[in-house]
């Protein structure tokens, strides 16, 4: 929580599975308000939303390509018209792109 007693406004991004569940659940924890960025699952994401709600914080799922600027730009306006600032920016998302190397 900030010093004024407000819950913190917190985007986790690649927020449906692994690392950035756990992240996303963490803040839901500590009773914060996540928005549970993903690009591909929607029903991990929704999932991951519901259960931080059970836990004691505040989400909703958004649907957002980490790499096209015009949909980063609509999670941002998403979460701002939701709770009028955004407080912490875990930048999560990734993606990996194994191949062999000779």
């Amino acid at each position: 929580m900030t010093n004024s007693g407000l819950k913190r406004a917190v985007i986790v991004t690649g927020a449906s599975r692994g690392l950035g569940r756990e992240i996303a659940l963490m803040f839901g924890r500590a009773g914060e308000c996540v928005v549970v960025n993903y690009r591909d699952h929607d029903q991990e994401a929704a999932a991951v939303a519901r259960e931080i709600a059970l836990i004691g914080g505040e989400a909703f799922p958004f649907k957002a390509d980490v790499t096209v600027a015009p949909e980063v730009d609509a999670m941002i306006r998403a979460a701002m018209e939701r709770w009028g600032r955004i407080d912490v920016l875990v930048n999560n998302a990734g993606i990996t792109r194994d191949g062999l190397l000779l």
